[in-house]
């Protein structure tokens, strides 16, 4: 049944209470961010050589964030302008739909947005803070930087909540037509922030790595380096404005998925024969118990949120323990609310007696996130086997180091894979009976995974904090060894915990993509016929689709590639024409590098969204409805490998080299140690720029098909002249993108003046 086409019944009284109460919980959510807004701002921000620099850090991250909206704001525009227009005639004589659809889009973009500006804004405030802790205690270090990083989480649980609820309670039982807007608004702009933070964060850590580290031997974040702000700047705008906006949008389209399915399962014949006549109410119950869902986790994250404490006294340890603790904490919470949830309110109608399935469907969810956890940490932590042997490896040079990396990425998103497809058929067995219900499980398996959101994204957020705190502390000249050595486990474990949410993040996609994958099926009336690999135009589009992720993950690596070949450079003449840089007499021009890489993450922007938007659209309106099919279905495949691929190599190869830092092999300065910085540096724009922008761009695809279903056919018959205006479009937008992703390419260097920076 197509989505124009399902009536639902209006929401009950209780109903309606239960919106106000969800609603509510997600004020509660805000309301506990800013508590804690003002205990991280209470701290001392310590000595002014280091606000300083965390001074240059944050107006470096606003400054960029403020460049990035003003970019992409033409480009917002036009698409929602698009939206209306196109909906117009899904929805005729219902002007509120279509223009509803168009304001949520904007709404998601703009929820987004300021999820990420919020998390990054007390970020570069906490950094400095958590710094100073540092030098009297690890207990406070560490707990304030969990703290600064909650501050992201409970505001992306509370402005994704709060739209949705208020959506819902603007068009009531309409409200699933509306919300797939928000959805693809809140990808989209994800997919920005993650594209233009990663090349942004990305090329100055490469560029300021290869001549400080490699060359000058000088250690990470060391004042000298004119690379230093830039990189600190991007661990923000990549790792806490990008990862905000990045789970943002996983939180939003996991319920969209959820409630779209619950609205499908009326038109099902399977699901009219279980429940008859109370179909209609039970999928509205089915979409409020999602809505309930995430009001539970509010909850669940602020007591995960709060258990992660360690004893008065505690030295330096691990500070993976304390994680895990307040992850298990908020885990168990979850579960406790899902089963009470259930047994309240999940009544069968036929039997009139709770029905324990959804509950346990939705534990599924969160086992699903505690085995993908546990594999992200056995191959990504540095005190575990890959790890390990890949810093080994380091001491025959960077090509066994490389191929060790690789190897164990390879085999991650293997396993990574078969445990989501685990998580897939659990949720289809349980609900055997009825195929709507399969479906509605997967979605509800999502939400069960990203339930702990506000604690997951404070896990995140944890790792950039450290990161700049690290650096805040060598250049503000802070000589502490027991504060610094404090300080660079914390930023190890970060790496750790930046990965883990990383896997959580690229689950979740598929998780959703599958959900949204039957709304794409079922608008596109394809449901009898289904996706026929063995037709000619299908396999085109599976092949189609599976390439796109390689060429979205080609820009974004030749964009860093290109953008740290400057920084190199620049980072060169500096050291050349200033020889008191070297000798602690003079400063270097830190304005340079942050100019460098702003444009070059600005310049990029377009390419990849143009071809996540554009590339289903051709396949779509070239070759059909069911080529369209084939291309989600490559897509989601080769994306989630080669997100999972990527994100774990480089997190291996980063924490390998901080493995030797920390002294393993020779520590600093030696041969294994170079190795390892070429490994961490081929690994930077793997796991921080191409690998987790494949996770909204996985969602952005869907979210377009299902958007363009209605103005598709099953066939390339009656190919009216829409169709053919539209594949000349998508056509000439994606030459387009190619063309700028080549735009500044090195190899178009004069001779002479590429021969010169070579003697420089």
């Amino acid at each position: 049944m197509s989505e124009a086409k399902i009536v639902l019944p209006p929401l009950t009284s209780l109903q309606q209470v239960i919106l106000w109460a969800v609603l509510a919980s997600a004020l509660i959510s805000l309301i506990f961010g800013l508590w804690l807004v003002r205990v991280v701002l209470k701290a001392d921000p310590g000595p002014k050589s280091m606000t300083d620099v965390a001074d240059a850090v944050f107006d470096g991250s606003m400054a960029y964030l403020r460049r990035q909206v003003k970019t992409m704001v033409f480009f917002v525009i036009a698409i929602a302008i698009a939206l209306f227009l196109m909906y117009r005639s899904v929805y005729p004589g219902q002007l509120e739909l279509s223009v509803g659809i168009a304001l949520a889009f904007i709404l998601g973009v703009s929820a987004s947005y300021g999820a990420g500006f919020v998390g990054m804004w007390l970020a570069v405030k906490g950094n400095v803070r958590s710094a100073n802790a540092a030098l009297s205690s690890f207990k406070d270090a560490m707990e304030l930087a969990f703290k600064a990083g909650g501050v992201s989480g409970m505001f992306t649980v509370g402005l994704g909540l709060l739209g949705a609820t208020i959506i819902f309670l603007i068009f009531q039982q309409d409200a699933m037509k509306v919300l797939v807007g928000f959805g693809f608004g809140g990808s989209l702009a994800a997919l920005f922030m993650r594209v233009g933070g990663g090349i942004y964060t990305k090329a100055a850590d490469v560029g300021g790595d290869l001549v400080g580290k490699v060359e000058a031997g000088i250690p990470e974040d060391d004042p000298r380096n004119a690379a230093t702000i830039a990189d600190n700047v991007g661990d923000n705008v990549g790792d806490c404005a990008g990862m905000a906006a990045d789970v943002f949008e996983s939180y939003e389209v996991t319920l969209v998925a959820a409630i779209i399915l619950a609205a499908y399962a009326v038109g099902e014949k399977d699901f009219r024969a279980l429940y008859g006549a109370m179909s209609g109410a039970f999928a509205m119950k089915l979409i409020i118990f999602a809505l309930i869902l995430r009001a539970v986790g509010v909850f669940s994250s602020i007591i995960g949120i709060l258990a992660v404490r360690l004893p008065a006294g505690t030295g330096a340890r691990d500070p993976m323990q304390p994680i895990n603790i307040g992850y298990l904490t908020s885990a168990v919470a979850s579960v406790i609310g899902f089963f009470i949830v259930n047994y309240f309110y999940m009544t069968d109608p036929v039997t009139n007696q709770p029905d324990w399935r959804f509950a346990i469907t939705a534990t599924l969810g969160i086992l699903l996130a505690v085995v993908t956890l546990w594999l992200t940490n056995y191959f990504t932590h540095p005190d575990r086997g890959p790890v390990t042997e890949t810093a080994h490896s380091a001491r025959t040079g960077p090509a066994t180091l490389i191929l060790s990396g690789l190897g164990e990425g390879l085999e991650s998103s293997v396993w990574a894979l078969v445990v989501i497809a685990a998580a897939i058929i659990g949720a289809m067995l349980i609900f055997h009976e009825s195929e709507a219900l399969q479906f509605y499980g997967i979605a509800l398996t999502g939400l069960g995974l990203l339930t702990t959101t506000g604690f997951i994204l404070a896990m995140d957020t944890y790792g950039p904090i450290t990161d700049n705190a690290h650096g805040i502390f060598e250049m503000g000249g802070i000589h502490q060894e027991e504060a610094s050595r404090t300080l660079s486990w914390m930023d190890a474990i970060g790496n750790t915990t930046k990965a883990l949410t990383k896997g959580l993040a690229i689950a979740t996609a598929v998780i959703a993509a599958v959900s949204l994958f039957r709304s794409f099926i079922d608008e596109a009336h394809l449901g009898t016929l289904g996706v026929q690999v063995n037709a000619p135009t299908v396999f085109v589009g599976l092949m189609i689709g599976g390439a796109v992720p390689f060429l979205f993950s080609s820009f974004a690596i030749k964009a860093v590639g290109r953008a740290a070949y400057q920084v190199v450079f620049e980072v060169r003449r500096q050291f050349r024409e200033h020889p008191g840089i070297m000798e602690g007499k003079e400063l270097p021009d830190y304005g340079t590098c942050v100019d460098i890489v702003t444009a070059t993450a600005q310049k990029e922007l377009l390419s990849p969204a143009i071809l996540a938007v554009f590339a289903p659209l051709l396949v779509g309106f070239g070759l059909g409805a069911g080529a369209l099919g084939g291309f989600l279905g490559g897509t989601i495949l080769t994306g989630q490998l080669l997100a999972v691929f990527m994100a774990n190599s480089g997190a291996n190869w980063d924490n390998a080299k901080k493995k030797v830092e920390d002294g393993y092999l020779g520590g600093k300065g030696t041969e294994v140690h170079k190795a390892t910085v070429v490994g961490d540096t081929v690994g930077d724009p793997f796991k921080d720029t191409a690998g987790p922008a494949l996770n909204p761009m996985i969602k952005v695809m869907n979210l377009v098909g299902i958007l363009a279903a209605p103005f598709t056919t099953v066939s390339m018959n009656g190919f009216s002249p829409t169709r053919l205006w539209v594949v000349v479009l998508a056509i000439v937008l994606l030459a387009i993108a190619v063309a700028l992703s080549k735009r500044g390419s090195i190899a178009e260097e004069h001779p002479a003046a590429g021969a010169a920076k070579a003697a420089a």
